[in-house]
């Protein structure tokens, strides 16, 4: 399929403010696709670009979007602004969809809505970001419905929940503290009492960058860390520093099988000197 192919949103069902119950009638009044019509209709997009394959397969899947957006109440986030989302995922997964897979649409595409909404909720639900990681993110959308009361878990909880979600129990506990907390203005906001002003983060917190003693002290262990690391690859024989040098110490890393050229031996071979070479680096450093 051509990657330029642009798939809009059909005009009689576009998603505006205050049609949302419109919109939601309209989208479930569509009758759902038999597994015939949607490979029928994949086939004509895929060999002839043809647009209105394309919009048919997003309207009469759009009734699937809003079932998914409705999972994502709890957020506090406009349901109108999460269909929206949802829709551009479906947009994505139309133009991507082999019909020679054997699949149906919904299934695949389900994938590409919740990728958009998970995007879209990371950006809006609060100022400071919650969820940067992989795992953080696993833990945000899945700690609310983990959790069976009110209240902060318990350590049996804890570990229950890290278990299941495959997760360290110190990651779980994180996460609830950062979903039970509430974004703060850093300065104090023009007019606030004395009160206000001391207890406002600007207030307190200090930049560890204005510490003389601490930017010092991290210029010195860099340095200490660099003449040891220096001092270890002395240790090496000619080839194996060349290959730490060439896979860890420079901009462009070169692959084993560069290497493997270069030394003439296999790319397995350079895989073990470099191996060892990294655990001789590390006793001496450690020594």
């Amino acid at each position: 399929m051509n990657n330029s192919l642009v798939i809009s949103q059909p005009h009689e069902l576009t998603l505006s403010a205050g049609s949302l119950d419109a919109y939601i009638n309209a989208a479930h009044q569509l009758p759902i696709l038999s597994a015939e019509e949607e490979q029928n209709l994949a086939i004509r997009l895929r060999d002839h670009q043809d647009l209105e394959a394309a919009r048919t397969l997003i309207t009469h899947h759009l009734r699937f979007v809003i079932r998914v957006a409705r999972g994502y109440n709890g957020y506090g986030l406009a349901l109108a602004d999460l269909i929206q989302e949802g829709n551009i995922g479906l947009m994505k997964a139309v133009k991507r969809f082999d019909p020679t897979l054997n699949v149906r649409l919904v299934s695949f595409a389900v994938h590409w809505i919740r990728a958009e909404m998970h995007e879209y909720i990371l950006r809006n639900w609060r100022i400071v970001k919650v969820a940067t990681t992989k795992a953080q993110r696993k833990l945000f959308f899945n700690l609310r419905s983990k959790k069976k009361r009110l209240g902060w878990l318990n350590h049996q909880e804890v570990e229950s929940v890290a278990m299941e979600l495959g997760v360290k129990p110190s990651e779980v506990l994180e996460m609830e503290s950062r979903l039970s907390g509430q974004d703060i203005g850093f300065d104090t906001p023009n007019g606030s009492d004395d009160e206000d002003s001391i207890s406002s983060p600007a207030a307190y917190l200090a930049h560890d960058s204005e510490d003389p003693a601490t930017s010092f002290e991290k210029n010195d262990w860099s340095e200490h860390q660099t003449e040891q690391l220096l001092t270890a690859m002395d240790e090496l024989d000619d080839r194996s520093r060349g290959i730490i040098q060439a896979r860890w110490l420079t901009d462009k890393k070169q692959t084993l099988q560069d290497l493997a050229k270069q030394y003439g031996v296999s790319a397995e071979r350079v895989r073990q000197l470099e191996n060892n070479a990294m655990k001789k680096l590390q006793s001496f450093i450690q020594a």
